[in-house]
Protein backbone atom coordinates (compact mmCIF):
# COMPACT_ATOMS: atom_id res chain seq x y z
CA UNK A 1 0.00 0.00 0.00
CA UNK A 2 2.75 2.46 0.92
CA UNK A 3 4.69 1.76 -2.27
CA UNK A 4 1.57 2.36 -4.39
CA UNK A 5 1.01 5.69 -2.69
CA UNK A 6 4.65 6.65 -3.14
CA UNK A 7 4.56 5.72 -6.85
CA UNK A 8 1.36 7.72 -7.35
CA UNK A 9 2.90 10.68 -5.53
CA UNK A 10 6.09 10.48 -7.63
CA UNK A 11 4.05 10.12 -10.81
CA UNK A 12 2.00 13.20 -9.97
CA UNK A 13 5.17 15.10 -9.12
CA UNK A 14 6.80 14.13 -12.43
CA UNK A 15 3.71 15.22 -14.37
CA UNK A 16 3.61 18.51 -12.48
CA UNK A 17 7.31 19.17 -13.08
CA UNK A 18 6.98 18.29 -16.76
CA UNK A 19 4.09 20.75 -17.11
CA UNK A 20 5.98 23.53 -15.37
CA UNK A 21 9.09 22.80 -17.45
CA UNK A 22 7.06 22.99 -20.64
CA UNK A 23 5.63 26.38 -19.60
CA UNK A 24 9.09 27.72 -18.74
CA UNK A 25 10.56 26.53 -22.05
CA UNK A 26 7.65 28.11 -23.94
CA UNK A 27 8.21 31.46 -22.19
CA UNK A 28 11.93 31.29 -22.94
CA UNK A 29 11.23 30.62 -26.62
CA UNK A 30 8.82 33.58 -26.79
CA UNK A 31 11.36 35.86 -25.13
CA UNK A 32 14.12 34.67 -27.46
CA UNK A 33 11.89 35.28 -30.46
CA UNK A 34 11.19 38.86 -29.34
CA UNK A 35 14.85 39.48 -28.54
CA UNK A 36 15.80 38.11 -31.96
CA UNK A 37 13.57 40.67 -33.68
CA UNK A 38 15.07 43.43 -31.53
CA UNK A 39 18.65 42.34 -32.24
CA UNK A 40 17.92 42.20 -35.98
CA UNK A 41 16.02 45.46 -36.37
CA UNK A 42 17.50 47.79 -33.76
CA UNK A 43 21.05 47.93 -35.20
CA UNK A 44 19.64 48.23 -38.73
CA UNK A 45 17.42 51.16 -37.77
CA UNK A 46 20.25 52.89 -35.91
CA UNK A 47 22.51 52.72 -38.99
CA UNK A 48 20.03 53.50 -41.73
CA UNK A 49 16.53 54.71 -42.38
CA UNK A 50 14.06 51.86 -42.11
CA UNK A 51 10.76 51.19 -43.77
CA UNK A 52 7.48 51.92 -42.00
CA UNK A 53 7.05 48.15 -41.63
CA UNK A 54 10.43 47.87 -39.85
CA UNK A 55 9.48 50.57 -37.34
CA UNK A 56 6.05 49.00 -36.88
CA UNK A 57 7.51 45.53 -36.32
CA UNK A 58 10.02 46.75 -33.74
CA UNK A 59 7.38 48.91 -32.07
CA UNK A 60 5.09 45.88 -31.84
CA UNK A 61 7.82 43.92 -30.06
CA UNK A 62 8.29 46.75 -27.58
CA UNK A 63 4.53 46.87 -27.11
CA UNK A 64 4.46 43.14 -26.28
CA UNK A 65 7.28 43.75 -23.80
CA UNK A 66 5.20 46.60 -22.28
CA UNK A 67 7.83 49.21 -23.16
CA UNK A 68 5.17 51.72 -24.16
CA UNK A 69 7.30 54.87 -24.51
CA UNK A 70 9.70 53.13 -26.91
CA UNK A 71 6.79 51.62 -28.83
CA UNK A 72 5.12 55.03 -29.20
CA UNK A 73 8.33 56.56 -30.55
CA UNK A 74 8.70 53.77 -33.11
CA UNK A 75 5.05 53.90 -34.22
CA UNK A 76 5.37 57.66 -34.71
CA UNK A 77 8.51 57.07 -36.80
CA UNK A 78 6.62 54.50 -38.87
CA UNK A 79 3.94 57.11 -39.59
CA UNK A 80 6.55 59.77 -40.35
CA UNK A 81 8.37 57.44 -42.75
CA UNK A 82 5.28 56.84 -44.85
CA UNK A 83 3.23 54.48 -42.74
CA UNK A 84 0.47 57.06 -42.48
CA UNK A 85 -1.66 54.76 -44.63
CA UNK A 86 -1.25 51.77 -42.27
CA UNK A 87 -4.27 51.45 -39.96
CA UNK A 88 -2.53 48.82 -37.82
CA UNK A 89 0.14 51.39 -36.89
CA UNK A 90 -2.49 53.83 -35.65
CA UNK A 91 -4.28 51.05 -33.76
CA UNK A 92 -1.04 49.94 -32.09
CA UNK A 93 -0.20 53.57 -31.29
CA UNK A 94 -3.66 53.98 -29.78
CA UNK A 95 -3.19 50.84 -27.71
CA UNK A 96 0.17 52.13 -26.47
CA UNK A 97 -1.43 55.37 -25.33
CA UNK A 98 -4.36 53.45 -23.83
CA UNK A 99 -1.94 51.31 -21.82
CA UNK A 100 -0.48 54.50 -20.37
CA UNK A 101 -3.98 55.77 -19.55
CA UNK A 102 -3.71 58.57 -22.13
CA UNK A 103 -7.23 57.94 -23.36
CA UNK A 104 -7.66 61.09 -25.46
CA UNK A 105 -4.60 60.24 -27.55
CA UNK A 106 -5.74 56.62 -27.76
CA UNK A 107 -9.16 57.72 -29.04
CA UNK A 108 -7.57 60.01 -31.63
CA UNK A 109 -5.40 57.20 -32.99
CA UNK A 110 -8.16 54.58 -32.98
CA UNK A 111 -10.34 56.99 -34.98
CA UNK A 112 -7.48 57.48 -37.42
CA UNK A 113 -7.15 53.70 -37.86
CA UNK A 114 -10.89 53.35 -38.46
CA UNK A 115 -10.79 56.23 -40.93
CA UNK A 116 -8.12 54.41 -42.92
CA UNK A 117 -9.88 51.04 -42.79
CA UNK A 118 -13.62 51.22 -42.39
CA UNK A 119 -14.83 48.18 -40.51
CA UNK A 120 -11.54 47.63 -38.65
CA UNK A 121 -13.14 45.59 -35.86
CA UNK A 122 -10.13 45.55 -33.53
CA UNK A 123 -9.78 49.34 -33.64
CA UNK A 124 -13.53 49.85 -33.16
CA UNK A 125 -13.48 47.51 -30.15
CA UNK A 126 -10.47 49.36 -28.76
CA UNK A 127 -12.20 52.70 -29.32
CA UNK A 128 -15.21 51.43 -27.40
CA UNK A 129 -12.96 50.41 -24.52
CA UNK A 130 -11.27 53.83 -24.49
CA UNK A 131 -14.68 55.55 -24.42
CA UNK A 132 -15.64 53.24 -21.57
CA UNK A 133 -12.55 54.25 -19.57
CA UNK A 134 -13.42 57.93 -20.16
CA UNK A 135 -16.95 57.22 -18.85
CA UNK A 136 -18.42 58.09 -22.25
CA UNK A 137 -20.86 55.20 -22.06
CA UNK A 138 -23.21 56.13 -24.95
CA UNK A 139 -20.24 56.34 -27.34
CA UNK A 140 -18.82 53.07 -25.99
CA UNK A 141 -22.17 51.33 -26.49
CA UNK A 142 -22.34 52.68 -30.03
CA UNK A 143 -18.87 51.29 -30.82
CA UNK A 144 -19.64 47.84 -29.41
CA UNK A 145 -22.93 47.76 -31.36
CA UNK A 146 -20.99 48.67 -34.50
CA UNK A 147 -18.57 45.79 -33.85
CA UNK A 148 -21.48 43.37 -33.48
CA UNK A 149 -22.97 44.54 -36.78
CA UNK A 150 -19.67 43.68 -38.45
CA UNK A 151 -18.91 40.55 -36.44
CA UNK A 152 -21.99 39.06 -34.78
CA UNK A 153 -20.07 36.56 -32.65
CA UNK A 154 -17.47 38.97 -31.27
CA UNK A 155 -17.26 37.85 -27.63
CA UNK A 156 -15.47 40.95 -26.36
CA UNK A 157 -18.03 43.35 -27.79
CA UNK A 158 -20.94 41.17 -26.60
CA UNK A 159 -19.58 40.94 -23.07
CA UNK A 160 -18.69 44.65 -22.80
CA UNK A 161 -22.00 45.76 -24.33
CA UNK A 162 -24.01 43.64 -21.88
CA UNK A 163 -22.00 45.07 -18.98
CA UNK A 164 -22.47 48.65 -20.16
CA UNK A 165 -26.20 48.22 -20.68
CA UNK A 166 -26.50 46.98 -17.09
CA UNK A 167 -24.58 50.05 -15.90
CA UNK A 168 -26.77 52.43 -17.90
CA UNK A 169 -29.98 50.81 -16.60
CA UNK A 170 -28.67 50.94 -13.01
CA UNK A 171 -28.04 54.70 -13.18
Amino acid sequence: MDSTLAIAYLGALVVLLAGVSWLVVRQIMKARSLESVISDLQPKLQKEKGSPEDYYQLGSVYLRKKLFAQAIALFNKAIKEGGDNMPEVYNALGFSYFSQEQYDLAIKNYKEAIGLQVGYVTAINNLGHAYEKKKLLPQAIEMYEQVLKLEEKNETASRRLASLRKQVVAT
